[in-house]
């Protein structure tokens, strides 16, 4: 991986497969679990769409509101951060990376108290995916 430092919050996963293929792979663990894939946006193709270049750079936007819903109960502005997000790219070196927000952060970040281990829960599951998908 580059020698950027992560940012607060920022877990960072490397993949033994393509972007193409992780990304394939992320979508068919969030299906799996019963979540809904809200959006799927490719940077690289807008940079494309737009005369610019950019390495592989798309990000999966899915959640459950079961889990969600709780925070926003708790802190109405985690809504900025939820659902959750996945960014799957290549990085300089040429290889794939995953990047998302651990939940955990994003309840310290706006206050939140998640009840009846919904965090925890939500915590537990996004890394599954992302092991799933590397």
């Amino acid at each position: 991986m580059t020698a950027q430092a992560n940012p607060d919050g920022l877990v960072l996963q490397a993949s033994h497969h393509d972007p193409a293929k992780t990304m394939e792979r992320l979508i068919a663990a969030v299906t799996a679990r019963g979540m809904s894939v809200f959006a799927r946006i490719d940077h690289a193709a807008a940079a494309a769409s737009a005369g610019l270049t950019l390495r592989p750079t798309e990000v999966l936007i899915f959640g459950n509101a079961k889990a969600g819903t709780p925070l926003m109960q708790s802190a109405q502005t985690t809504g900025i951060d939820l659902p959750l997000k996945a960014l799957v790219f290549e990085n300089g070196e040429g290889k794939t990376c995953i990047a998302y927000n651990n939940p955990k952060w994003i309840a310290a970040r706006h206050g939140a108290v998640a009840v009846d281990g919904v965090l925890e829960t939500m915590t537990a599951t996004l890394a599954a995916v992302v092991q799933e998908a590397i």
